[in-house]
């Protein structure tokens, strides 16, 4: 196994505008504190008996596995948005859901479908929902922008 199962977690969102949407995409990430890390894009599932702790700074260059929601654009004006939803089970000894995703739409559109997609997920599982988190990001694009929201999963 290349990484321990994950115990902890923390929820991270921020946007940014730059002089290209790569340039962008890294401002929203540098806006959101994992910025100088190593990211590892995992698949959609909070294991089970993890817990939420604040964010904190890795040490720059870290591997850091996360799941999230990224959109970018260069249409001057057009409101973007990345939302990430965790679905927690009732049972902690259950595996959660988490769903990524973004939209050329207000954040609490974003938001709002990725709460609904967490909790079909769970229907699906034949899990009971015992509560959802969400976090999103919006932006307006002035040059280039980006919207970013994540779920950093941690041992």
């Amino acid at each position: 196994m290349i990484f321990p199962l994950p115990t902890k977690y923390f929820m991270v969102s921020a946007s940014s505008d730059g002089e290209t949407e790569l340039n962008a995409f890294d401002g929203a990430l540098l806006n959101s504190g994992v910025g100088n890390t190593n990211l590892l894009k995992v698949s959609s599932i909070l294991p089970p008996n993890c817990s939420e702790i604040p964010p904190f700074n890795f040490k720059e260059g870290s591997l850091v596995p996360i799941a999230y929601s990224s959109i970018t654009s260069s249409i001057c004006d057009q409101i973007i948005s990345a939302a990430v939803s965790i679905a927690h089970p009732i049972d902690k000894k259950s595996c959660g859901v988490i769903m990524e995703f973004h939209d050329t739409d207000s954040k609490s559109i974003t938001e709002e479908r990725a709460e609904f997609m967490a909790e079909e997920s769970m229907k699906i599982r034949g899990l009971g929902v015992k509560k959802i988190q969400s976090v999103s990001s919006e932006h307006v694009v002035k040059k280039n922008g980006a919207s970013f929201s994540g779920v950093v999963l941690w041992t």
